[in-house]
């Protein structure tokens, strides 16, 4: 479902991101033109080490995350996926000091990721304890009060062997009804504003998958310094966020992180949907039931997302060896054309549905 929004004057250049005009590949709204201070920077490779006799990789392109002052990795890793399974420290903790070492600074989680343990948040932690100063790291809060979003950050705070947020952010706003609870009295943002005049936290965010109204209406009430939003190929079909959300959050100079960019990898060509049985089973068949493969390559999903005017772009990943090819994909990264992003948003036609199924399930 998408409208034509008005295009107000500010809104009438192209957003030139590497030489790529989303406004012109969406055909949708022109975009903004996209702030100065995050444009997509790749640092030169640094030389060999004299005698070293050995292939130095490209260091990890950096971008700005909005007018925050901060550079990000362009690759973030995501607090899902390995990270939040119960009792499998084995396998998220090395990935997680993998990351680190390959140049990963942006490590995404929530205080309501792994379950009733929190898995995730105490993976992470277990790497904090020794390189907390190495992460720009991001949690957040589900609850919609001010209380129970500052017991969240208390929790946060202790599995994460921290004393301080890089960033914190509302979790999952959808709906206009979330917006008006989190801005009332006694509503979440008030934990948020102490917690940062507190300096418990350095940013503030919200995070969205579901529909973008009332997102930008969140962007309006608040000066919020980031925004984590669901963006891949597929966006265009259903309720887009790439039409008015993502102009509105480069207008407020945000930085902006993408996510579900492979969309669990319902995206993918080289994913096998489960049976109809298993996904039934699994919450994501609340949105809707994939009956094929995707339609893109890694390379190509990632891209795409890359090529927007996104800071990074978070990835849950189960292996050391998934992780190591994100970073070489982001190493590696060229910004496309608007030809090659218009053919790729047309690929991702026949699988849109099921690559959005996050924005067909059902609000509690």
């Amino acid at each position: 479902m998408t409208t034509k929004p008005t295009v107000s004057p500010n809104r009438r250049d192209f957003l030139k991101v590497g030489g790529a005009s989303v406004a012109a590949l969406l055909g949708q709204s022109l975009l903004p033109n996209l702030a100065s201070g995050a444009e997509p920077t790749a640092p030169a490779a640094s030389a060999p080490a004299p005698g070293a006799g050995l292939p130095v990789c490209p260091p990890m392109p950096m971008r700005n995350l909005g007018k925050t002052g901060f550079r990000v990795s362009l690759f973030g890793l995501g607090g899902q996926s390995a990270l939040e399974r119960g009792d499998n420290a084995a396998i998220a903790v090395p990935i997680i000091e993998r990351a680190l070492d390959l140049g990963v600074n942006y490590i995404d989680t929530s205080s309501i990721y792994g379950g009733p343990q929190r898995w995730s948040e105490r993976y992470i932690g277990e790497v904090m304890k020794r390189r907390r100063a190495e992460a720009f790291l991001a949690s957040k809060t589900k609850d919609r009060t001010r209380d129970g979003s500052l017991r969240m950050l208390e929790g946060s705070f202790k599995r994460l062997n921290t004393d301080h947020l890089d960033l914190w952010q509302l979790h999952d706003v959808g709906t206009m009804d979330e917006v008006d609870a989190i801005c009332a009295k006694g509503g979440a943002l008030e934990a948020l504003v102490e917690a940062k005049e507190q300096k418990l936290v350095r940013f503030l965010g919200i995070t969205g998958h579901h529909r973008p109204d009332a997102l930008m209406e969140l962007l309006r009430r608040f000066p919020f310094d980031a925004a984590l939003l669901a963006v891949n190929a597929a966006d265009r079909y259903h309720y887009s966020f790439l039409d008015e959300l993502v102009p509105l959050a480069v207008e407020q100079q945000l930085g902006i992180i993408g996510m579900k960019v492979v969309s669990r990898g319902r995206l993918l060509s080289s994913w096998t949907p489960p049976s109809e049985e298993e996904q039934k089973r699994s919450w994501e068949s609340t949105g809707a039931v994939a009956t094929r493969p995707g339609a893109l390559s890694m390379r190509e999903a990632m891209y795409y997302a890359y090529t927007l005017p996104i800071s990074t772009a978070i990835v849950g990943v189960d292996t050391i060896a998934q992780l190591e090819e994100n970073v070489q994909l982001a190493r590696e990264f060229t910004p496309l054309s608007d030809k090659q992003m218009l053919a790729l948003a047309e690929r991702a036609g026949p699988v849109a549905k099921q690559s959005l199924f996050f924005r067909f399930m059902p609000r509690s």
